[in-house]
């Protein structure tokens, strides 16, 4: 479970890294990865809660990066 954690925790950082350097969020390099940490910590409790999931806790985390930086507004996106 703690590896698990930790490897969601890396993914969403990378996630959140390459979205801003690719131009898909113009937040900050910084405001994006803890965007995208902060979705993919929600997620994967979710996921422990409710069983819920795309079965993979590397898509899960793939995914819930990219929901929350589509989900969470920032007052810089354009």
């Amino acid at each position: 479970m703690f590896p698990v954690l930790i490897g969601t925790v890396v993914i969403a950082g990378i996630v959140g890294y390459a979205s801003e350097r690719t131009g898909f969020t113009s937040n900050g390099v910084l405001p994006s990865i803890i965007i995208c940490v902060g979705g993919a910590f929600l997620f994967y409790f979710v996921t422990i809660m409710f069983r819920i999931g795309f079965g993979s806790p590397g898509a899960n985390a793939i995914a819930a990066s990219i929901g929350a930086l589509i989900i969470v507004p920032t007052h810089w996106r354009k």
